[in-house]
């Protein structure tokens, strides 16, 4: 089950801690005046900027790559004024706005531009109605994300086969757009032909060079309980098909233990962990998390550069010059 890899990329040095993916939204306060709420998405838990702030400093967590929360859905006013309150701490991906329109093209363009975000997610459940991520905006605003040097986060939810064929073909037309594939593209350990057929689909998405994947939200692919053993056969062939420069660790934390959370990132410094600050989810804690990270990578003989590569390197190499004093 080895999958231990030899990397020839450069990648930056760094002692920063960061959390490569994170969501906040505004407190009851600020919706009732600047920062409102999508309607329909009004969150039940807290996930403000203060609490955050508060969360990262106990444990001494010196950065993030804030998500555009789906509770505010384009309106990018929130994270916004947070990348200009914090310009070192964090940077930002938005949120792709596929309406017919046209008018999720100029607002990437505004919000890469002008506003410094590095990143954009895709939610293909946002598309219009029988409508695909490769329709003429899908495509128009994946290659325009190209050329203004931005990844793509893709989050296939629903499943990955649902999506597959549409990645293959943006990926093929436009090779120059870096895509990320959220937590390994939701394949569970396959128990069948039908599923060991999809998960072989990830892993030909390893034909693009500039395909990365996040090894993250394990208790979400996972058949088992902690410490998710099952996941490392997986991680094993992603490793093995990629190289361990294209993945990134991350996990989802439980709310109510967020301050256990971030003190659990100062096991390994240079890190890059994905929290999903502040969804409720298990969580097992610290000691656990540490006997968890030890324990994978222990089954697959992972070496002390792997684990740089994927606990943050690979990150930061993708968001260069980022979280700089």
């Amino acid at each position: 089950m080895a999958a231990s890899s030899s990397v020839s990329a450069s990648a930056p040095s760094s002692s920063n801690i960061i959390d490569s993916h994170l969501h906040i939204w505004a407190s009851p306060q600020e919706a009732a005046g600047e920062f409102p709420y999508s309607p329909g998405h009004e969150p039940t838990l807290q996930g403000d900027l203060n609490f955050l702030l508060k969360c990262m400093e106990d444990a001494g967590v010196d950065g993030a790559l804030i998500v555009q929360p789906i509770n505010h859905m384009f309106d990018h006013s929130l994270v916004t004024s947070a990348l200009r309150r914090h310009p070192t701490k964090f940077v930002g991906c938005c949120l792709a706005n596929p309406a017919n329109d046209g008018a999720g093209i100029r607002q990437l363009e505004h919000l890469v531009i002008e506003e410094g975000y590095r990143a954009v997610r895709f939610n293909p459940y946002l598309w219009p109605s029988n409508q695909k991520m490769t329709n003429e905006i899908g495509k128009s605003l994946f290659r325009k994300a190209g050329e203004l040097g931005v990844p793509v986060g893709i989050m296939c939810f629903k499943g990955l086969h649902l999506h597959l064929s549409e990645i293959e073909e943006l990926c093929t037309e436009f090779p120059s757009t870096t895509v990320i594939i959220d937590h390994m593209g939701f394949c569970k350990p396959p128990i069948n032909e039908a599923e060991r057929h999809i998960f072989a689909g990830l892993l030909r998405l390893s034909k693009f060079p500039r395909v990365y994947i996040k090894y993250s939200a394990l208790f979400r692919i996972s058949r088992s309980s902690f410490p998710y053993e099952d996941t490392a056969p997986l991680l094993s062939q992603v490793i093995t098909s990629y190289g361990i420069n294209r993945i990134m660790w991350g996990r989802q934390v439980t709310f109510n233990s967020l301050a256990v959370y971030f003190a659990q990132t100062l096991i390994f410094r240079s890190l890059s962990y994905c929290s999903d600050f502040p969804f409720v989810v298990a969580e097992c804690g610290y000691k656990e998390a540490k006997e968890s990270v030890l324990h994978i990578s222990k089954l697959l003989s992972l070496t002390s550069t792997d684990m740089e590569w994927l606990m943050g390197k690979t990150a930061q190499t993708l968001f260069k010059n980022a979280w700089q004093s």
